[in-house]
């Protein structure tokens, strides 16, 4: 079959991917099979938005991406309010990244690199604050509900056993072409100088190190905030790595890996409830505490904010365990699967069959009598 045509305005359009950080989008970039606007920007904006959009195509669906100008919920909300003011005909948005995830999910280890899928997004951070505890609002009001009938059939199909198998296998062959792709790139940089590229390698079992979680990421020698019994928060250990604290390695929780490397990595995939909010989750006492609480498999920062906007999946790609020994080395990897997986649930998604049309470059087909 012949590769779908360029579109020729924005209502044909139907497909959006939004990211929090410029890593996310580099990763998903390189999974695009056409990008439309590599010499210009031919579709532009409405008055008023503000995004800054690449466009492109995946298989048969023409795809806009862009990057968020600020990370938490409200940046979101507000970004999402210019996209669907200028693509006016999506039917669906991809929120795809990193974000920390619950060590285990439905009593299965879930692994750096894994990647969750969201049934639906808890803003478990609205309510209300009283002495000593904090109520989040949980009236119909105030709920963001549940996903369009749509994506609720699109997920309950990858609920299936083979449903599940086939997206990881998709999944995992767009890793593949992901790694190989960024490999090029890098080789074609040459010796020049630039700025760091992605290393979207799995970083290894070694550096997949999950802490109790009262096992705190303090100072372990020679800091009066973090040794003098005060409990008050030190900045400086907060970033620091695990090595200049001295976190105890004899401390790690103990866990089987279905994997030896990346060679037979697969990532997992998980469904189910994912906590936005607009701080970045540092405690592994509240993450477990918090997830129980509203059963989430994962924290992040945007979903809430676009959620309302437009129908909305989030795909992340899981870099730390919310915790606070959290650190930037699996980001690379995290957003390269859950780019893959975006990839490999766009592949299952049915647009209707005027848009399927405009792709293929036919007429919609029509209905009724002759």
């Amino acid at each position: 079959m012949a590769s779908p045509g360029r579109p020729t305005v924005r209502d044909e359009f139907h497909i959006a991917i939004i990211c929090a950080l410029p890593i996310e989008a580099d990763a998903i970039t390189l999974l695009f099979d056409h990008l439309w606007d590599d010499d210009d920007n031919p579709y532009g904006r409405t008055p008023g938005d503000t995004n800054t959009y690449t466009t492109g195509r995946i298989g048969l669906h023409n795809v806009v991406l862009f990057v968020l100008p600020n990370m938490g919920i409200s940046g979101a909300a507000a970004a999402t309010v210019g996209l669907r003011s200028s693509y006016r005909s999506l039917e669906l948005a991809l929120l795809v990244g990193i974000c920390g995830g619950v060590p285990k999910i439905a009593g299965d280890d879930a692994f750096l690199g894994d990647v969750v899928v969201s049934k639906t997004i808890v803003q478990y951070d609205y309510g209300r604050q009283y002495p000593g505890n904090f109520a989040m609002k949980k009236t119909v009001e105030d709920s963001l509900g549940r996903a369009n009938k749509d994506i609720r059939s699109l997920l309950a199909s990858f609920e299936t056993r083979r449903g599940m198998k086939l997206l990881q296998t998709k999944a995992t062959e767009h890793l593949k072409r992901l790694q190989k792709a960024a490999a090029t790139n890098n080789l074609q940089s040459g010796g020049r100088r630039r700025r760091k590229q992605p290393d979207y390698v799995y970083p290894g079992i070694a550096e997949d190190k999950l802490y109790p979680p009262e096992y705190t990421h303090v100072h372990r020698e020679s800091c009066e905030l973090c040794l003098g019994g005060s409990g008050d928060f030190c900045l400086l250990a907060s970033k620091a790595s695990c090595a200049d604290t001295k976190c105890d390695e004899a401390k790690l929780v103990t866990r089987e890996f279905p994997f030896e490397d990346g060679e037979s990595y697969i990532p997992e995939i998980f469904i189910g409830n994912i906590g936005s909010g607009n701080a970045v989750m540092k405690s592994g006492q509240d993450r477990d505490r918090i997830a129980a609480t509203h059963d989430l498999i994962a924290f992040e920062m945007e979903g809430a904010g676009a959620w309302d906007e437009v129908p909305c999946i989030v795909i992340k790609g899981i870099c730390d365990y919310a915790d606070s020994h959290k650190n930037k080395i699996w980001q690379d990897f995290a957003a390269a699967t859950a780019a893959s997986v975006a990839k490999a649930v766009l592949e299952r998604y049915v647009v209707n069959d005027e848009a399927l049309a405009q792709a293929r470059g036919l007429k919609a087909p029509t209905s009724g009598k002759n």
